[in-house]
């Protein structure tokens, strides 16, 4: 475990240990002005909707205004950057995703901060499946049969991503390195560019983010084999797992809160209460369902442990597959 890892887990360990520190009280009349949550990717994207989404509840039970802050750039960097930087008062949140713990070694030696050491986790949201599909034309139905068709066509076989580095391009070199077949990346500027190249067949394969591809499969326009969840998705019943064919696979899109380092124990308590609190009601949990993402309250310190995980995960497979960003 790497010394950034530990300092990760021990700042998630102490937010939830000591909920009340005594420099104190500061939780007690914490929110007195508006909170700003920082969101890495443009508006209108998957994590902006959820952030917005998010803000409103929260902003009800916290009697202040929560404003969503897009600063978009360098895969989700630039946010960071701010939100490390920014007075570890609580009052500036990032929105993460998976991208923070791929970038953490896809951008090594280029970034100004170190997300285990430099930021706190405060909560997870959600986490978003995704769903391995073929070219309806493409005589495969299981993931089982897939392989076997593409190591009959090493080399052949094309795989979509939404960009080198994505989660997209690291679901499908993650494929590679578990079942030992040869693909080969194509990369596109977003899902609404990859998805018409995979219905023409002029890719063969896409590892997606479900809510991206669910009109497309609900319209049987692509095939989907298998989810890369633990257990078959709502939205997709009667659909696989990766898993029950290759042992282990699991991958997929999440989402959640962090605050700068150094945040006060109370006041990343009381955020995650809050947030949990928000989670738990029927009506918005039924919404982010609705919108592809599986809720997933927890402690400060679950979600840190998940974070030190997946950039775990996520490195060994920018390592092992070579994935450079020029």
């Amino acid at each position: 475990m790497t010394i950034a890892r530990r300092n990760f887990l021990k700042l998630a360990a102490s937010a939830a240990a000591l909920p009340v520190l005594p420099r104190a009280a500061a939780a007690e009349t914490f929110p007195s002005r508006p909170i700003h949550i920082v969101a890495g990717f443009a508006a209108g994207s998957a994590s902006d909707i959820n952030a917005r989404l998010l803000g409103q509840w929260l902003s009800e039970r916290l009697g202040q205004p929560v404003i969503v802050d897009n600063r978009s750039g360098a895969g989700g960097n630039l946010a960071s950057e701010f939100v490390v930087r920014a007075p570890a008062d609580g009052y500036t949140l990032l929105y993460a995703s998976t991208a923070i713990a791929i970038n953490e070694t896809l951008y090594a030696g280029k970034l100004s901060f170190n997300a285990q050491k430099d930021l706190t986790p405060v909560a997870g949201v959600v986490r978003t499946p995704v769903v391995m599909e073929v070219n309806k034309d493409l005589p495969i139905k299981t993931v089982a049969e897939f392989i076997a068709y593409a190591k009959a066509n090493p080399g052949k076989v094309n795989f979509a991503t939404i960009g080198a580095g994505s989660l997209q391009h690291l679901c499908g070199e993650y494929f590679k390195m578990q079942t030992g077949v040869d693909m080969v990346p194509v990369h596109y500027r977003g899902a609404a560019q990859a998805i018409p190249d995979l219905m023409a067949g002029r890719v063969q394969v896409m590892f997606d983010i479900v809510v991206s591809s669910l009109g497309y499969i609900n319209a049987g326009q692509v095939r989907p084999l298998a989810v890369a969840t633990p257990a078959p998705h709502e939205l997709l019943p009667g659909i696989p797992t990766i898993g029950e064919t290759v042992p282990g696979f699991g991958a997929g899109g999440w989402q959640g809160f962090c605050a700068p380092s150094k945040t006060p124990a109370d006041i990343v308590e009381k955020l995650n209460s809050e947030i949990n609190a928000v989670l738990a009601d029927p009506k918005l949990k039924a919404r982010l369902i609705e919108l592809g993402g599986q809720p997933t309250p927890g402690s400060p310190a679950d979600w840190g442990k998940f974070i030190a995980d997946e950039i775990d995960k996520w490195g060994k497979v920018v390592r092992q597959a070579g994935v450079k960003i020029d």
